[in-house]
Parts: structure tokens; C-alpha cells; sequence
């Protein structure tokens, strides 16, 4: 499920590298530089069913295949023709600022994702990154990756991108993302190791955040969404040495500094 690496059956085609300056990936650093091809028995069928909202761009990446099987809306979102965009730009069109945070996001989930053994379907990421348009600009994005069909033996078959225009973002320096999922809690606290090296924020903390921002004691929060104190503490503790602040109240102002509260 990726923008970044795709699964091991790579042979055979024209491939570039996609590497970390830090460390080997898991999955492949390749994908492949094919465009999508329209004439394609699947392009019709993906067309008719795929949803696309305003200021949206979506593709359907096969695993089988190793390429694009559809693309649609970047014309309007990045500025390349449907037919000519393919994997490489769309992984290289993102500001170097996010490119490594996609990079881990996108490995750990995939590693984790490959453990499952049900309702894969039902996982993904989604997370808030600026894309680089064709002619230079910076391009604000909610982008959601997922998978979205399986073999009947439980291989991934393909994987859906959509990356949605959403100028109401506020960046600071706190990479913000989200995980769905059956295992929701256990996707998340994955991602979160992987992630520790970023200045993060995961919806569930955001979410604890926003209470403690309320004036909340740790108990009243745990009533509040259902969890235990430990839960909480686990959600809120971590932060100070993310964002390396030494109090609540610095903590608090971090966020409102960097837009995580409103």
C-alpha cells in the first residue's frame, strides 16, 4: 500500500531506485516508471467505479503488474497529464521536508499490514504532506493509501492513492498522520515506533491533545474516550521528549504554535 516501495515481485520491468539517505527499507526501494496505459482491459472498469471529489488526484497501483493500472486528476493536482504520470514522480514530487517521513510511514505500514492475516481491506494511512507541482509550487495535501484488492489466497493484489488539494492545512514543524484498521490501536503504536525519530502527531494523540489543551486531568480523560490512564499517559508523555518541551503548559503552547490545536 504505498507510494513509496511496492511488494517483492519486481522482475523484469523498467525500474528506478528509491532509496533512504539513512537506512534500507524492508520493501523494495524500487517502483516502477510505467505510465498507465488506457488501453488497458482494467481502466475502463476502474473509471466507472473509482469516485474522484474536486481538486482530487487518484491512482490504482497492481502488484501483479508492477504499474499503474489507472490514473486520474493530476492534471489538476500536480500538473501532469494522466497518462504520463507514473509511481517515481508521484513519490518525487513531495517537498524533501516530508519525503523521509513518508518513507517510514509508508515501510512500517507495509510491514505491518503483511502480518495481518484478515480484513486487509480495511487498513490504511493517511497523512498531511506538501506535494511539488509540475511548475514549482508547493501543493498542500491530505494523502489517504490503502489497499484495494486481494487474491482469494490473501496476496495483495492492488493499492489505492488519493491525494486531495486542502489549502485549510496549517503546517508547523509536527508531521501529522492517521491509521485505520481492525487493529487500529496496535497499526498505530507500530507506526509510532517507527516514527520516533520525526516530530509527530497521530490522530489518537491529537486526540488526548485537544483534552488536555480543555484543561482535563488524565483520569477525566480516560472516562471521556474509554480508555485507561495508562492509555492516556502513553499518548500525552511521549510527546514531551518528541517535541522537546519539559511541561503541560510548554507542551500546550507547542502545539498551538504549530497548529495542532486550533
Amino acid at each position: 500500500m504505498s507510494i513509496n516501495c511496492v511488494f517483492p515481485q519486481l522482475t523484469g520491468l523498467n525500474l528506478l531506485p528509491m532509496t533512504s539517505p539513512e537506512k534500507p527499507y524492508f520493501t523494495p526501494q524500487v517502483v516502477s516508471n510505467l505510465p498507465v496505459d488506457k488501453n488497458h482491459p482494467l481502466y475502463a472498469r476502474f473509471a466507472a467505479e473509482i469516485q474522484r471529489f474536486p481538486q482530487e488526484s487518484v491512482y490504482i497501483y497492481s502488484f501483479d503488474e508492477n504499474k499503474l493500472l489507472y490514473a486520474a486528476g493530476w492534471q489538476e493536482t500536480l500538473g501532469y497529464a494522466d497518462d504520463e504520470i507514473d509511481l517515481v514522480t508521484i513519490v518525487k514530487q513531495t517537498d524533501p521536508y516530508y519525503a523521509p517521513f513518508a518513507y517510514d510511514l509508508n515501510d512500517c505500514a507495509v510491514q505491518f499490514i503483511l502480518s495481518r492475516k484478515e480484513r486487509l481491506l480495511e487498513y490504511a494511512v493517511s497523512m498531511e504532506v506538501k506535494k511539488i507541482h509540475r511548475n514549482g509550487h508547493l501543493v498542500p495535501m491530505r494523502v489517504k493509501l490503502a489497499i484495494y484488492s486481494v487474491h482469494e489466497d490473501g496476496r495483495l493484489q492492488s493499492a489505492i492513492g488519493r491525494f486531495q488539494i486542502d489549502h485549510s492545512i496549517r503546517f508547523g514543524k509536527v508531521l501529522r498522520y492517521a491509521a485505520f484498521g481492525p487493529n487500529k490501536d496496535d497499526f498505530e503504536e507500530a507506526l509510532n515506533q517507527s516514527l520516533f525519530k520525526h516530530i509527530t502527531l497521530s490522530d489518537k494523540e491529537k486526540e488526548a491533545m485537544v483534552l488536555v489543551a480543555q484543561g482535563m486531568a488524565f483520569k477525566e480523560i480516560a472516562d471521556q474516550l474509554n480508555i485507561t490512564v495508562s492509555a492516556v499517559e502513553k499518548r500525552i508523555l511521549p510527546l514531551y521528549k518528541r517535541f522537546d518541551v519539559k511541561s503541560l503548559p510548554h507542551l500546550i503552547s507547542f502545539a498551538y504554535e504549530n497548529f495542532i490545536l486550533p
